[in-house]
């Protein structure tokens, strides 16, 4: 089903031809494209409520500056489904985060409108000031650079390290904050209160307003106009907060905060600021999910609600006639505070993903013991450290994906010092729709190379609450260990998933079913589809054991020796990258023991997985019950054709 665009829009093929219009036709082309992306993600699923509040700002942004020349750097992505839209890819956005279709995030290989790929947020300052320093080492000192960033993603350390160094340059940046009190979840901290402060201060919005038209009536008569008004724009922002300007003390000019969803003054705005030298910001204000009432009212379920329709604001969700299995995240969710509620050191913290962790869950029953420390991973690890020096039992709930911005955290304040914070990465493996930013690939590999660190992934739900209950035991919090517990985004396999307690000894595996032609070590939930893979391999006339290892590190070196015993044949699987994964771990245990069995080990090759449903990316990378059949059967079959040759 092809979505009909508006009459503007149909005749808007790259940013070049939205400059051909008038200004006076913007708001028509902000409502057939905000209208255009209602249509579609209503049909096809995708990131929503973002999108709609920078309508006005995708448009105005492409308008004034000469996109792809001037540098427009997107920060985290979910926002730019109406920049993709404007430079060329309408009629193929229906293929959005589909298999083989278009990126959900903006991708440098994708467009030359896209001048910086991203997915993880806060990246864009830093990214877009490399740009202008470049730009300047060229000589080219007429190309705008222009980062846009949410006040979500602005609370990110990196956002500040940015900021910091483009204060002390005079480089040819513009920075605008997309300010709508909102990341996926709504922002906590102390700069939210702060932006806040701002944005609702009167005296203070109406100097602002007579500024911006002073400043419009003094730009024709030159640099030192400007000046003036820079100088008393500074002092005034000073007494009426009542504070110095945060982003003034870090050297960048500050404009605003403006009504970033009104289009006329939103271009008029950003004309004066292509005149104005070095870095500045521009505060905008918007509403995120503009133009669609439901949106509008609860903006964290319409982040990326999924397929819905747009008349009557239903979100289509799937009937089921039997008991389906748990969302994994939530049976951590459940399980947190069935715990905390039995022992009452157990804190949980994570960075800015409750509803996506399913933290929220303990955030509303034990509110004083849960955590949303903002989109801050390196603190959210640093921070639980800190807390685990004093005895708290802390479950730190990061993806995995974004784990990977804490490893100096998890290395330096926790390993180091001995201390048992238990990780529980969720998202691990591959993810679908989100793609390479998103996907999970390779926590086993840089987790189980820390000292001080025990990675284990469970299989089924069962086996994940029973590691949660036992790192939390008192016997494994007095000892020296981190705990990574890894599972995947989306559904287990037991409807009836709440079992009874029952600590797991750390480091040891369990053997699912006996064989006699090879053996299929697995680690995580992966398993499930080796066991379905023993089903079709013995209709097939194949007897394939299966063993559940559950720890990558340590590994069960009695299991091991059992099974190297046994079988003259081993494959492995697991939903990570192959390089210094379970396989590899399994491989060195087998070097280090002197033992010569074959072994073929399945995961993610070193490559980039792009974005696809899951099933679509496991079968493509040979690691659903399919591919994992097939390679047993290959397998075989060239040992087979080996012993032959003698």
């Amino acid at each position: 089903m092809l979505i009909t665009p508006g009459k503007l829009l149909a005749k808007i093929d790259s940013p070049e031809d939205l400059r051909k219009l008038d200004i006076s036709q913007l708001p028509q082309v902000c409502n057939e494209l905000r209208q255009f992306i209602i249509d579609n993600v209503s049909v096809y699923g995708g990131h929503f409520g973002a999108s709609l509040g920078v309508v006005e700002l995708s448009v105005a942004l492409h308008y004034v500056f000469n996109t792809p020349d001037d540098q427009l750097v997107w920060d985290v992505g979910h926002q730019a489904y109406g920049h993709k839209i404007l430079t060329g890819r309408r009629d193929n956005f229906h293929s959005n985060r589909t298999y083989g279709g278009l990126s959900g995030f903006p991708k440098r290989k994708e467009s030359i409108y896209d001048a910086f790929g991203v997915g993880h947020s806060s990246t864009s300052i830093s990214s877009a000031l490399g740009m202008s320093i470049a730009s300047a080492l060229e000589k080219n000192f007429q190309r705008q650079h222009i980062a846009v960033i949410g006040d979500g993603a602005m609370t990110a350390g990196l956002a500040f390290e940015g900021m910091n160094h483009a204060g002390a340059t005079d480089s040819n940046l513009l920075i605008i904050l997309n300010d709508n009190c909102m990341a996926i979840d709504p922002n906590v901290g102390a700069l939210k209160e702060y932006l806040t402060d701002i944005t609702t201060s009167q005296t203070y919005n109406k100097f602002r307003d007579e500024v911006w038209n002073l400043l419009g009536k003094m730009s024709n008569f030159g640099k030192s106009a400007q000046e003036i008004v820079s100088k008393v724009e500074t002092v005034m922002k000073t007494a009426i907060l009542r504070q110095s300007n945060l982003f003034e003390s870090l050297g960048l000019r500050y404009f605003g905060p403006i009504d970033g969803n009104d289009i006329s003054h939103l271009t008029e705005v950003l004309r004066d600021l292509k005149s104005i030298p070095g870095p500045k910001l521009l505060h905008c204000l918007t509403v995120k999910g503009k133009g669609y009432g439901p949106a509008e009212k609860d903006q964290t379920i319409w982040h990326a609600p999924g397929v819905f329709d747009k008349i009557t604001g239903e979100i289509k969700k799937k009937t089921h006639t039997t008991p389906q299995a748990p969302k994994y995240q939530d049976v951590f969710g459940h399980t947190i505070v069935e715990l905390a509620k039995k022992n009452p050191k157990i804190v949980g913290v994570t960075p800015a993903m409750p509803s996506g962790s399913s933290l929220n869950i303990m955030m509303e029953e034990i509110p004083d013991r849960a955590f949303d420390v903002g989109i801050a991973e390196q603190h959210a690890v640093t921070f639980s450290a800190g807390m685990a020096t004093r005895g708290d039992v802390v479950f730190c709930n990061i993806y995995s994906t974004f784990m990977q911005r804490a490893y100096d955290q998890v290395i330096h304040d926790v390993c180091i010092q001995e201390l048992p914070v238990i990780f529980c990465l969720d998202r691990a493996g591959l993810v679908g729709a989100d793609g390479p930013t998103h996907h999970g690939l390779y926590d086993i590999a840089f987790m189980r190379c820390i000292p001080n660190m025990v990675v284990a992934s469970p299989m089924n739900e069962q086996e994940l609450r029973n590691m949660m209950y036992t790192a939390q035991l008192e016997s494994f919090q007095s000892g020296k260990y981190a705990f990574t517990i890894r599972y995947p985004r989306g559904t287990g396999v037991m409807p009836n998933w709440k079992t009874n307690f029952e600590e797991i000894q750390i480091g040891k595996g369990r053997k699912i079913k006996g064989g006699s032609d090879l053996a299929i070590l697995s680690f995580g939930p992966i398993g499930n589809f080796a066991l379905e893979a023993c089903q079709k391999l013995e209709k097939q006339g194949i007897s394939a054991g299966l063993y559940d290892m559950r720890f990558a590190k340590p590994l069960d070196e009695s299991l091991l020796h059992e099974i190297l015993s046994s079988y003259s044949h081993i494959l492995t699987v697991e939903d990570g990258c192959l390089q210094g994964g379970f396989g590899t771990a399994v491989l060195e245990f087998m070097t280090d023991n002197g033992y010569s069995n074959k072994i073929k080990r399945l995961g993610i090759a070193d490559t980039i997985v792009e974005h696809g449903e899951p099933n679509e990316l496991y079968r493509e990378c040979g690691i659903d019950a399919i591919g994992i059949a097939q390679s047993a059967q290959e397998f075989l079959s060239v040992i087979q054709k080996e012993l032959m040759k003698f």
